[in-house]
C-alpha cells in the first residue's frame, strides 16, 4: 500500500472514486455533497490530492490543503470496492504523520451534519467538534467544523 501524488492524468480515477464513495450521501441529500462537484484539476496542480494505491488499484484518497497553521482536509473517500477494511482510518494516520512532518499543529476539516457515521469515526480518531454552522454553497445544509490538535513527535 502506498500513498502518492496524484498527476493530471489521475483525474478520471479522482472524479469516478469520489462519486462512488459519496454516492450514499448524493441519494440522503437529494444533490452531490461538495467534493463531488468539485473542479480537482487546480487542486492536483496545488499537490493537494493523495492516492492510495493497493497494487495497481486506487483504494483511496485525501485531498488536503496546507495553510500556515493548519491542514484542511476537505476530502477523504474510500472506493466502495475497498470500504470497510480501514483504508479511511489508515488515510487519517497517514495526514497525521503528514502533518508532523510538515510541522503543521492542527488537521481541521468540516462534514455535513448529516453525515453521522462520518462525524462518529472523526470524533473516535481524536477530532473534536469546534462549531456547526450553515453551508454556504448548499442552502439548508448544516456543516460540522472539526480539529484536531498534532503533538509532535
Amino acid at each position: 500500500m502506498t500513498m502518492r501524488l496524484a498527476s493530471r492524468d489521475d483525474l478520471q480515477t479522482i472524479t469516478s472514486l469520489t462519486a462512488a464513495a459519496y454516492l450514499p450521501y448524493t441519494e440522503l441529500f437529494g444533490a452531490p455533497p461538495v467534493p463531488v462537484t468539485e473542479d480537482y484539476v487546480p487542486r492536483i496542480e496545488r499537490g493537494e490530492v493523495w492516492l492510495r494505491e493497493i497494487g495497481d488499484e486506487t483504494a483511496g484518497l485525501v485531498v488536503v490543503e496546507q495553510h500556515p497553521e493548519h491542514l484542511m482536509l476537505f476530502s477523504i473517500a474510500v472506493s466502495p470496492a475497498f470500504q470497510g477494511a480501514g483504508h479511511g482510518l489508515a488515510m487519517l494516520r497517514w495526514l497525521e504523520g503528514k502533518a508532523r512532518e510538515w510541522a503543521t499543529p492542527e488537521i481541521r476539516l468540516y462534514t455535513n451534519a448529516r453525515m453521522e457515521r462520518n462525524v462518529a469515526l472523526y470524533r473516535a480518531f481524536g477530532f473534536q467538534e469546534t462549531g456547526r454552522r450553515p453551508n454556504p454553497y448548499r442552502p439548508g445544509w448544516t456543516l460540522v467544523d472539526m480539529a484536531k490538535e498534532i503533538v509532535a513527535a
